[in-house]
């Protein structure tokens, strides 16, 4: 396990100095727009194929599923890559944004890696090992709900589901002492993980926005499941990360309204 962590420290490594390359200094040609609503820069691309590139320089043989250039087939071993999570922050000048790299085996996350370069913070993860933001442990908070300080994303994948989220968002908010979005699915997870976040919670996401940030929640004590309360996050895109003091509280007023 100690290669495939190094090898994702690597290539995070690697495709941070691309997106510092071109922070700040992003042009309108280097921006497509691939649906409303959902853009991806040259700084994108390049993040990936440097990533990619140093998976297989190592691992020839494991699966990759990349968000822009979709599924490499091959073994058990599978990994799931954002090159750039937080894009629309990359490209107005916002430094909330990282890369995001989860190893999955035989369908059990076993690594993480999230990167997020300007704010020069690393979290990394692996199965039975524990969750590490610059080399300090990390542990989920321990405050009440009502203390609680959540993060979420909107649902621009899903505006039909927007009224349902309102509501949802609405008690949410009267619950807990705050809510904050910030733009990266990946970066929420990894500040619950760290007790920043008390937990956090969001609807038709990929798998590559998560499969890292829910191991980090895991191995630092926390509660991860879908809107069921049940694994499937990775399938459906609906996920509910939390700190035991938060998750059930949380849950509950998620599944009143999108379930």
């Amino acid at each position: 396990m100690e290669k495939v962590i190094d090898t994702a420290v690597k290539a995070a490594d690697r495709a941070s100095e691309v997106l510092l390359d071109y922070f700040g200094r992003i042009k309108a040609s280097d921006v497509e727009e691939k649906a409303k609503n959902d853009f991806v820069t040259e700084a994108d691309k390049k993040s990936e194929m440097i990533i990619i590139k140093t998976i297989q320089e190592v691992f020839p043989q494991h699966t990759i599923v990349a968000e822009e250039s979709g599924l490499h087939s091959g073994n058990d071993w599978k990994w799931y890559i954002d090159p750039l999570d937080g894009t629309k922050n990359f490209i107005h000048g916002l430094p909330v944004f990282c890369i995001s790299i989860g190893v999955e085996f035989k369908g059990e996350l076993v690594a993480a890696v999230v990167k997020a370069p300007v704010l020069d913070e690393n979290f990394i993860a692996e199965k039975g090992s524990g969750a590490y933001c610059n080399g300090e442990r990390m542990r989920v908070s321990s405050r009440p709900f009502e203390m609680a300080l959540v993060a979420t994303g909107f649902p621009f994948r899903g505006k039909e589901l927007l009224d349902s989220y309102l509501k949802c968002f609405k008690e949410v908010f009267l619950k807990v002492s705050g809510i904050r979005r910030c733009g990266s699915a990946a970066l929420d997870l990894a500040y619950t993980a760290k007790g920043v976040f008390d937990g956090f919670w969001e609807m038709s996401l990929h798998p590559w926005d998560i499969a890292a940030g829910v191991l980090l929640i895991e191995e630092a004590g926390g509660k991860v499941s879908d809107f069921e309360g049940k694994d499937g996050y990775l399938r459906s895109g609906n996920i509910v990360g939390a700190s035991p003091n938060t998750y059930r509280g949380l849950l509950e007023i998620v599944q009143r309204h999108l379930t």
